[in-house]
């Protein structure tokens, strides 16, 4: 069985419910009629219900067993306009502008997943990185333990014997741009956490330079390295190790010989990358070249689960290429 397969199966055994606050974009009709035809989620359209069921009806797809909400027309509208209120009246929220927000699909979504009306959100096919995440973190905040929000790659690449038989974690590739030391110890924290969830075997961290153990020197080695430290302080039970090249961290002969006392043994399936420029192009190359699948970005460090499709290229038999191109960093997001 495929990774995804896998996926899919484990979300069919534990259901959840996802909110999609662009229910009039064709995409995320079409993919949400796949979801519900195989049973792996519960779908909840926010939007006007005519022109939703307009369009599903238009290009056959089937999405009978979804629910469509109209922020306007909920009887649920109040009570979240007066829970972001008391999320955000420190912030010089008033009663009149709560419910300017909450009209506002995004933020009418994170309302519910907020409140535990719905398990998760799923945007981005129309709004920006931005549009997304900055509400995310109004509303929901960063999960508890965490700093900083990233996004990670999972990476499984066919006939490969490194990793964990081929598959990995690559981060950060998708949102903050240049991650100070600290900045790269939580991110190598929450991607840990997410190749646990989502692999389900224990994660092997390598904080990656172009150096290994010292063999050059530089601002930008010795990033990595007050990274290592602070990752090691803040997780001493986690297996990790930096800074080392990728070949040190990945092939075990390598490892031998740069870092032969590295706890990772060569042996690494979690690659935190030291800005967001190799973190881009490393799992590009390893896409395009090494014919791997690619699953992603998908955010991490929200106290719940929201990802944000913006950054990727959306392929249906109705569009050639959607790329909406932000180059904001969460850091860049004003709350």
């Amino acid at each position: 069985m495929s990774f995804i397969e896998t996926i899919k199966q484990r979300a069919k055994q534990n259901k959840k419910t996802i909110v999609l606050p662009e229910g009039n974009d064709i995409r995320t009709i079409e993919a949400a009629s796949i979801a519900l035809k195989e049973d792996y989620a519960n779908i909840i359209f926010i939007g006007d219900e005519s022109e939703i069921l307009q369009i599903a009806k238009e290009h056959k797809f089937d999405i009978s067993k979804s629910k469509i909400i109209n922020p306007m027309k909920c009887e649920k509208y109040e009570k979240y306009v007066k829970a972001f209120y008391e999320l955000r009246k420190n912030k010089g929220m008033t009663i009149e502008k709560a419910r300017e927000f909450i009209k506002e699909e995004t933020y009418f979504g994170m309302m519910m997943v907020k409140e535990g009306d719905a398990d998760g959100l799923v945007s981005g096919a129309v709004h920006s990185t931005k549009d997304t995440l900055k509400p995310a973190l109004q509303i929901l905040k960063t999960a508890p333990g965490t700093k900083l929000v990233s996004a990670f790659f999972l990476m499984v690449v066919p006939n490969c014997e490194f990793g964990e038989n081929g598959t990995f974690v690559f981060s950060d590739c998708g949102l903050n741009e240049y991650p100070d030391s600290d900045s790269l110890s939580e991110i190598a924290i929450s991607s840990s956490r997410s190749f646990k969830q989502l692999v389900g075997k224990e994660p092997k961290v390598a904080m990656l330079s172009y150096s290994s153990y010292g063999s050059a020197h530089s601002p930008l080695t010795e990033k990595v390295v007050e990274a290592t430290k602070i990752l090691k302080e803040k997780k001493p039970d986690l297996i990790c190790d930096g800074e080392l090249q990728l070949d040190a961290a990945i092939v075990p002969e390598i490892a031998s010989r740069k870092a032969p006392s590295s706890p990772l043994k060569g042996m690494a399936n979690t690659l935190i990358f030291p800005d967001l420029d190799a973190g881009n192009i490393g799992y590009k190359l390893v896409q395009r070249l090494a014919k791997a699948e690619a699953y992603g970005p998908l955010c991490q460090g929200i106290a719940k689960p929201v990802n944000d499709l913006s950054r990727r290229m959306f392929k249906s038999r109705y569009s050639r290429c959607y790329c909406n191109h932000c180059s904001s960093s969460t850091r860049n997001i004003n709350l």
